[in-house]
């Protein structure tokens, strides 16, 4: 019995050990881990390293290991000294490393092992050991044992800084992209070399995996191979993937950083044929679901039809938003074939499947009884009457039914009378299952009918003929089938709610009455004077689809078969169960008004959707990234903490909720936020007074349009500390008049547009002026003598406490005024006048500020001194009262010679007028 020995080798994290088993298959058992070998003589096999390592033999507890490690001086692993170093190989030709294990020959056993802990439960079958020849001849058992050091850059995560480290996503389309990458660079120790008998490196293979649930979700491997690039196809349009790569030789490398696209949008899913909601002899009205916008909102919908037609060529009877339409001025029971497609910015979808719908007809009025209008011997003439108020537009078709009273028996006389003429036969019938016989003719006549009997039914008749002795006895039993009828009324069928938009109707067959039923025929609505036929054929249960939750249907059935349909079986009642909401719809601002919100807030307003026989409860709105926010049952709702002038345009969609669940989300909410509102101008005044202040601000035209999207209001302080406004607008300037005097006044400015109200400027503040005094009246004069006269003025009264003080002024002739006086007189004395010289004069009024300097009025009307005439001096001897007549004279002359200018100048205009009057009137005119 052969020795065995255990032998350890321990490989390193980040290394492989590849041995080969008895099968010719390839082991590649990757560090850390300690693999167990058997040698069946007790020595150590010789163990073949790559060059710059080593292989060091350790002894733990009478266990001997093998350590594969670089070259390192002095290495001593473990404190232990090596006991056994490997010898080179016995012959030059024989490679101290085989570089691939596809290169040695399979020995006939090599050993095997399994990193882990316990020995036992890793022992491999035993294999022999292959015979290596030294110089000398002699043989000495080895084993091939080959431990391969992976390159470090498949076994590190391609995140890291090696070339080609990242998957790269070109070609972006709707259902399809193309992800391609590049082959990291192999390190030397890799690269082919005959000298050291190396063979090429092992080819590398590329995993591709991608996600549509988030970085963090599930993956799916959708390529392996050697290739550089790969085809990723069968994607949703506008979904978000994340794509990630990992690389494998003998190790599987870590995957790379995952690489986030988005497919492109595209036109719409193809679209549920769409269904009829109502309909009437000449209507019918269709709704249909939207499908799958894949990405781009749904602008409109196609709905086509055959005009009734039924060759197969489509018309556009609908184009628009809405889900549902109406088709108007169609035939009574008329079958009508629709399709439907929807369009968004992409594109148009597929045309769904073709669905035939038909209209009702009315039911006409019961016919006047037939009349008969000819006989022959083997056929009957029938005739009749169109119903009354029947509409003339409807097609009415008539069925003419024939009630067969019985089976016609027919006899003759017996063979035997008896001795007696027979005078009286009496026929004897028993019912289908019964012996039982009751008499339903007696009589002399040779044939009778037989009524009251059961269609598809055998009878029995017995015939018996009575002369003057009584009766003789009953014939033989004549068996006769009456002819099979239309099948009896059903019972009332049974609904079961498979789901709230889904109801299985099931049935049973009624008594056939002498014919299989072949038929049947349900019918469905939701009014019990409305239900059309949605079903026929020989099954004993349909399946109703495309239901409202929450909604009564009443339905019926009918059998029928080769002699005719029977009655209808009682109408049903069958309620829908609740559901979840329907979807969402975005409110489109025809019902409510938009919500007015900051530029970082949203106003978000929806149309409650139909509940489903659930109240609303609450509604989810989904903000994408941000947690989900929950309100109750309203239709509005604002999103605070928002970034300013941003789009939202795929993050924000609302789900509503009952007492059932959550309905579906809605389409995303396309919105964006207002932009920040403007800050306030700088305000100046550019113009005063002592009542007027001529406030500019910001830069533009003084005047501009209501519609301008940039305005202000302009606001004053009161006494009180409040801003009143006086101005709002899109002007730039503004003048505030009916101000005081000397008086300090603030105000303050704001911008605002349709992002909102801005803040509102610092206060400034401007002062009106003192007020000058007012314009004095036309002083007086008075001459006293040749040299001399008095002019007077009337005095003006104190300006809250300033004193007024005057000034006149003199100009003699042509000369300039001089300043004759200036005091708080009224009056002052004029001397040294020459004579015949001409004199005007004017005064004006000065306030007199305490802490400010002197204001000076506007002067007042010139008054003239005129010289006197040596006429009226001699002989009018004139007082001073006639001097002042003298003057007041003089103006009136002088201002009687201004009227009568303006006077001169009014006609000439007024001649020119009539001039060019006559002139239009008689060349232009005539």
């Amino acid at each position: 019995m052969p020795f065995f020995t255990v032998i350890l080798v321990q490989v390193n994290p980040g290394e492989a050990f590849t041995i080969r088993r008895e099968d010719g298959q390839f082991q590649c058992i990757t560090g850390p881990a300690q693999v167990p070998m058997m040698s069946p003589n007790g020595s150590v096999p010789p163990i073949y390293v790559p060059p710059g390592y080593v292989s060091q033999i350790i002894e733990e507890n009478g266990v001997r290991r093998v350590l594969v490690l670089p070259q390192q001086p002095e290495f001593h692993p473990g404190g232990h000294s090596p006991l056994h170093h490997p010898p080179p190989p016995p012959h030059a030709h024989l490679p101290a490393f085989i570089p691939h294990p596809a290169m040695m020959p399979p020995p006939p056993h090599l050993y095997t092992g399994m990193a882990g802990g316990d020995m036992s439960s890793q022992y491999i079958s035993q294999y022999h050991p292959a015979h290596i020849y030294s110089e000398q001849g002699e043989s000495e058992p080895a084993v091939y044992c080959y431990v391969k050091l992976l390159p470090r850059y498949l076994i590190c995560t391609l995140s890291q800084s090696t070339p080609g480290s990242h998957c790269y996503v070109s070609d972006i389309q709707a259902r399809g992209a193309v992800a391609s990458w590049v082959a990291p660079a192999r390190p030397e120790s890799e690269n082919v070399s005959v000298e050291d008998g190396r063979g090429p490196p092992e080819p590398l293979s590329y995993e591709v995996s991608i996600s549509p649930t988030g970085k963090d979700g599930k993956y799916t491997t959708v390529y392996c191979g050697e290739e550089l690039s790969a085809t990723l196809e069968d994607l949703r349009p506008a979904t978000d993937y994340h794509v990630r790569l990992a690389m494998s030789s003998c190790l599987q490398g870590s995957p790379s950083e995952a690489v986030s696209f988005t497919t492109s949008c595209s036109e719409p899913d193809l679209p549920n044929a769409p269904r009829k909601a109502s309909g009437t002899k000449n209507t019918l009205v269709l709704q249909w679901k939207a499908p799958c916008d894949n990405g781009s909102k749904i602008q409109n919908y196609i709905l086509e039809w055959d005009e009734g037609k039924g060759t197969g060529i489509y018309e556009e009877c609908y184009y628009g938003p809405q889900k549902q339409y109406r088709v108007t001025k169609l035939s009574p029971a008329s079958r009508y074939s629709f399709r439907l497609a929807a369009k968004n910015d992409m594109g148009l979808s597929e045309f769904s499947e073709v669905v035939d719908l038909f209209t009702s007809c009315s039911v006409p009025l019961p016919p006047f009884p037939p009349e008969l209008e000819m006989t022959g011997v083997t056929w009957l003439c029938m005739k009749w009457q169109r119903p009354t108020s029947s509409p003339k537009e409807d097609d009415i078709n008539y069925v003419l039914e024939m009630e067969e009273e019985g089976s016609v028996c027919l006899s003759g006389p017996p063979n035997v009378d008896g001795g007696s003429v027979v005078s009286c036969y009496s026929i004897e019938v028993s019912g289908p299952q019964s012996e039982e016989s009751r008499e339903v003719h007696q009589g002399p006549e040779l044939d009778c009918s037989v009524g009251g009997l059961m269609p598809g039914k055998t009878y029995s008749f017995r015939l018996k003929a009575a002369n003057k002795a009584g009766f003789g006895p009953l014939s033989e039993r004549c068996e006769v089938t009456t002819a099979p009828g239309a099948p009896e009324q059903c019972k009332a069928p049974s609904t079961t709610c498979k789901s709230p938009s889904c109801v299985v109707v099931s049935w049973e067959a009624p008594p056939c009455n002498g014919a299989p039923v072949t038929e049947f025929r349900l019918e469905w609505g939701a009014a019990e004077g409305s239900m059309q036929v949605c079903y026929s054929g020989p099954g004993l249960s349909h399946e109703i689809k495309w239901l409202l939750p929450a909604t009564n249907y009443f339905c019926r059935i009918q059998a029928g078969n080769l002699a005719g349909l029977g009655p209808f079986s009682e109408a049903v009642l069958c309620q829908t169960p609740c559901s979840v909401p329907a979807a969402v719809n975005e409110d489109d601002g025809s019902r409510t008004p938009p919500l007015y919100s900051p530029s970082s807030c949203l106003g978000l307003s929806w149309e409650p959707p139909c509940d489903h026989g659930s109240e609303i409860t609450s509604y989810l709105i989904d903000l994408g990234e941000r947690q989900p926010v929950a309100v109750g049952p309203v239709t509005k709702h604002i999103i605070q903490n928002l970034q300013p002038d941003t789009s939202y345009r795929s993050a924000i969609r609302i789900q509503a909720l009952n007492s059932l669940g959550a309905g579906p989300f809605s389409h995303t909410f396309k919105l964006k936020t207002k932009p920040l509102p403007p800050q306030p101008p700088r305000l100046e005044c550019t113009a005063f007074s002592h009542q007027t202040l001529r406030l500019k601000w910001g830069d533009g035209p003084a005047k501009a349009a209501a519609s301008d999207a940039l305005q202000y209001q302009l606001q004053m302080g009161d006494k009180s500390g409040r801003f009143l406004s006086l101005y709002k607008g899109p002007c730039h300037t503004h003048k505030v008049q009916r101000l005081n005097e000397s008086t300090s006044y603030t105000f303050r400015i704001q911008a605002f547009n349709e992002a909102g109200e801005g803040p509102f400027s610092t206060v400034y503040t401007f002062t009106t002026p003192r007020s000058p005094p007012v314009p004095v009246k036309v002083p007086k004069v008075e001459r006293l003598d040749d040299n001399s006269c008095e002019v007077t003025w009337e005095a003006l009264p104190p300006m809250k406490g300033d004193p007024i003080l005057y000034t006149l002024q003199c100009m003699m002739g042509n000369s300039e005024f001089k300043q004759a006086y200036k005091g708080s007189a009224t009056s002052f004395h004029v001397q040294n006048l020459q004579p015949n010289s001409d004199y005007r004069f004017r005064v004006c009024a000065i306030r007199q500020c305490q802490d400010a300097p002197e204001l000076s009025g506007p002067y007042s009307p010139t008054v003239t001194l005129s010289p006197q005439r040596s006429d009226v001096a001699v002989g009018a001897g004139a007082s001073a009262s006639g001097s002042r007549a003298g003057v007041e004279s003089n103006r009136s002359r002088r201002s009687m010679t201004d009227e009568q200018c303006a006077f001169l100048l009014l006609m000439v205009f007024a001649v020119i007028a009539i001039l060019i009057a006559f002139v239009i009137q008689y060349f232009v005119i005539k």
